[in-house]
């Protein structure tokens, strides 16, 4: 089933004369006050600021603080430095380096959300993924981490949070880290043998099991599939960006990129599963 997003938040319609907007908000107006990032605050807003509380409650460093809401409703989280991953990709980021800790975060991250779960917090954007052994981020990507020194230091944007299982956000991951993407797609890199490579790397940093990695790499196409729907149904309720998104051509291309990786399924199994 598709997932139904909520109606698009309200956005200021320019930022304050202090603040710099910052690159790779996406469907948000993102600015930096300071030390201090400011983001519209959305109905799973306070699921997310429980989230972020928790992780540095329980000594994960991975993520910004949260310090609550500021005069225009804007939710005020930590501002990160270093260099986020956006497309173009740099060297920096497609580099081994930022593969192995990219995958070492998500670990970090999954193990300290497990306490959570018990807590049965509610709110999130999106509804919950069987088997829920985690809460996913939903959107584990280097255009949502921070780099410094070539190394994955942080995570940013956990808007698309729900409780699911590990693979959903590894086979998002691998599509974004590996990529797994088809040659005219020209925010990927690399052959079917590299990329086959570097997601075999990502998961044995992330240190999933044999089974896991198998789960994982079932899980591709259906991962993608569902922003695909995801897309769609936000489009179809009225929000203005992801119609744009669409009639931009970007669900055509990741539907094309499915295409690819089923037709290297064998690929996939081969180097990132049997080996």
């Amino acid at each position: 089933m598709a997932d139904t997003p909520a109606a698009p938040a309200a956005q200021p319609t320019s930022p304050a004369p202090d603040e710099e907007v910052l690159e790779g908000g996406g469907v948000n107006v993102v600015t930096r006050v300071g030390s201090t990032v400011r983001r519209p605050a959305r109905p799973w807003t306070p699921a997310i600021h429980v989230l972020l509380r928790h992780l540095r409650d329980v000594g994960f460093e991975g993520a910004p603080r949260v310090h609550g809401t500021d005069e225009q409703g804007r939710e005020v989280l930590d501002y990160v430095a270093g260099e986020v991953g956006n497309y173009p990709l740099t060297e920096q980021v497609r580099s081994e380096s930022a593969l192995l800790s990219a995958g070492r975060l998500l670990r970090g991250y999954h193990d300290a959300t497990t306490t959570l779960l018990d807590q049965g917090v509610e709110g999130w954007q999106l509804g919950p993924i069987e088997p829920v052994e985690v809460l996913c981020h939903g959107d584990f990507a280097p255009y949502n981490c921070v780099f410094r020194d070539g190394e994955a230091v942080s995570l940013i944007d956990f808007d698309g949070a729900r409780p699911g299982p590990r693979a959903w956000d590894l086979a998002y991951a691998l599509y974004r880290f590996a990529p797994l993407t088809r040659p005219e797609n020209g925010d990927g890199f690399g052959g079917t043998d590299e990329q086959a490579r570097r997601a075999r790397q990502f998961l044995d940093a992330y240190g999933a099991t044999p089974e896991l990695r198998a789960t994982v790499v079932a899980t591709l196409g259906r991962r993608l599939q569902s922003l695909v729907d995801f897309m769609q149904a936000a489009a179809d309720a009225g929000d203005e960006n992801f119609a744009r998104h669409i009639a931009d051509g970007h669900a055509d291309l990741y539907l094309h990129d499915i295409a690819y990786i089923e037709a290297h399924r064998a690929d996939w199994q081969r180097v990132v599963v049997d080996d």
